[in-house]
């Protein structure tokens, strides 16, 4: 997005992969996952680990092979052609600013705590200005700002590590007059049975959302063959914080006392006497979100730019100005507008609606994880054997989040308008292809 190409060292993206990376998807979707199934949480969250690896593994693969600044929608449509480029950018461009728009409102929400007596429009327009501000920056500033949030975030993540574990030693007073400890059943594990286990499956995949955004980075790598070290570093640090911190929560508060409006780290320790902890994990959270919704506006800027160059957007989108670090004001400005109007729907729409919608955008997430994956076995020579296996098994996995929505009440409605999105979008390609006929981009 600027001239600061070719600066990242691996550690850098990993770092920054980390802050676009944990955001209110863990620190409250986990909530759900928890209610849902107990403490087998912490096993979704290591399939969710595993499959997210598979996905970011490919796609470093891909990236280190061809470096190209469309990214997973590049190598979707150098695997099937220009109606998979097309309809795979959109479709991100789309389901992210939903998203953004719906972690505006849920930062606004727990603003609103502080200051119950200020609209919630107030919180989401200032919020709104700040993200696009950091992107403003240019990359240089966006990368040192995200990396400023990742220590916070992580920061937060460790204090409640260490807290935890000085409560469970009996070095804190009060607690709750009963800990469920270590399970030692099948029942207490799987609290919710296997369909509680399925549907909390798509909560664990949320809190790893944002890799493809670090797709869309890694062309800024010194070294792109070191793509695939970063994802690995990154997915092993996020991997041990969240596994560590959800085993200790579950063994700290049975599952019932579990709040889906709550983070679960907060009522982990709500009972013992650190009346200060709910403010400053309320804070962390607001960080968290406010640092994954900026990443996911970097993410929808950067891929117009590229879909308006490869001729799936508007020329204009692609115009940087000079005078300002070389950015991509019209792509910003677009992005600017439909984030607008995703936060006027989110407090004109009822909740529950709004609600099935932003679940779905999230869903469609997934949906282009799994475009990556089959695009891989396509874009990458000489693929073994056994690589084509585990890209199978990071399908399923994906499979088994997506189709896991339909194990729960709440946010079935989700899946069905997935589907619906997916057919409008499906419907625009078709329309698009018949005007536009390319063949598929050689490397």
């Amino acid at each position: 997005m600027s001239n600061f190409k070719n600066q990242l060292a691996w550690w850098q993206l990993a770092l920054t992969g980390v802050g676009c990376t944990i955001g209110t998807g863990y620190f409250l979707g986990s909530s759900i996952g928890i209610s849902l199934t107990g403490p087998s949480i912490v096993l979704s969250f290591l399939f969710a680990a595993i499959g997210t690896y598979i996905v970011f593994n490919l796609l470093a693969k891909m990236t280190a092979a061809d470096p190209q600044e469309g990214s997973f929608c590049y190598y979707a449509e150098k695997a099937y052609g220009k109606w998979a480029g097309f309809s795979c950018g959109w479709n991100y461009w789309c389901s992210s600013i939903l998203i953004m728009g719906s972690q505006l409102i849920a930062l606004s929400i727990l603003t609103k705590e502080w200051f119950p007596n200020i609209p919630l429009w107030v919180f989401a327009t200032i919020y709104a200005v700040l993200s696009i501000l950091v992107i403003l920056l240019g990359t240089r500033g966006f990368d040192r700002i995200e990396d400023f949030l990742a220590i916070i975030k992580t920061a937060a993540i460790l204090m409640f590590i260490i807290i935890a574990v000085v409560a469970i030693s009996g070095g804190l007073s009060g607690g709750p007059k009963s800990s469920p400890g270590i399970p030692t059943s099948i029942e207490k594990i799987f609290t919710g049975n296997y369909r509680g286990f399925w549907a909390s499956l798509i909560y664990a995949f949320y809190a790893f959302g944002g890799i493809e955004v670090i797709g869309l980075m890694a062309i800024r790598l010194k070294k792109k063959e070191d793509a695939p070290k970063a994802g690995v570093v990154m997915l092993s640090l996020l991997s041990i914080i969240y596994l560590i911190s959800l085993g200790l929560t579950v063994t700290m508060v049975s599952v019932d006392q579990f709040d889906p409006n709550e983070s679960p780290f907060v009522t982990a320790l709500s009972d013992y006497s650190l009346s200060i902890f709910p403010d400053l994990f309320n804070g962390a959270i607001i960080i968290a979100g406010f640092s994954t919704m900026t990443a996911a506006l970097f993410g929808v800027v950067t891929l117009l730019v590229s879909l308006s160059k490869d001729g799936d957007a508007p020329k204009i989108f692609s115009n940087k100005i000079k005078k300002f670090k070389d950015l991509p004001l019209p792509s910003l400005l677009l992005a600017t507008i439909g984030l607008s109007a995703s936060i006027i729907t989110a407090l004109l729409l009822p909740e529950k609606i709004y609600e099935y919608i932003t679940t779905a955008a999230g869903i469609l997430l997934l949906y282009n994880w799994a475009f990556i994956i089959i695009s891989s076995l396509r874009v990458l020579d000489g693929i073994k054997f056994i690589n084509k296996v585990i890209a199978i098994l990071g399908l399923l996995l994906l499979f088994a989040a997506v189709s896991g929505t339909l194990m729960e009440k709440s946010i079935r409605p989700g899946f069905w308008v997935s589907l619906c999105i997916i057919a409008v979008i499906g419907l625009v390609t078709i329309k698009f292809d018949r005007k536009k006929v390319y063949e598929p981009k050689r490397s």
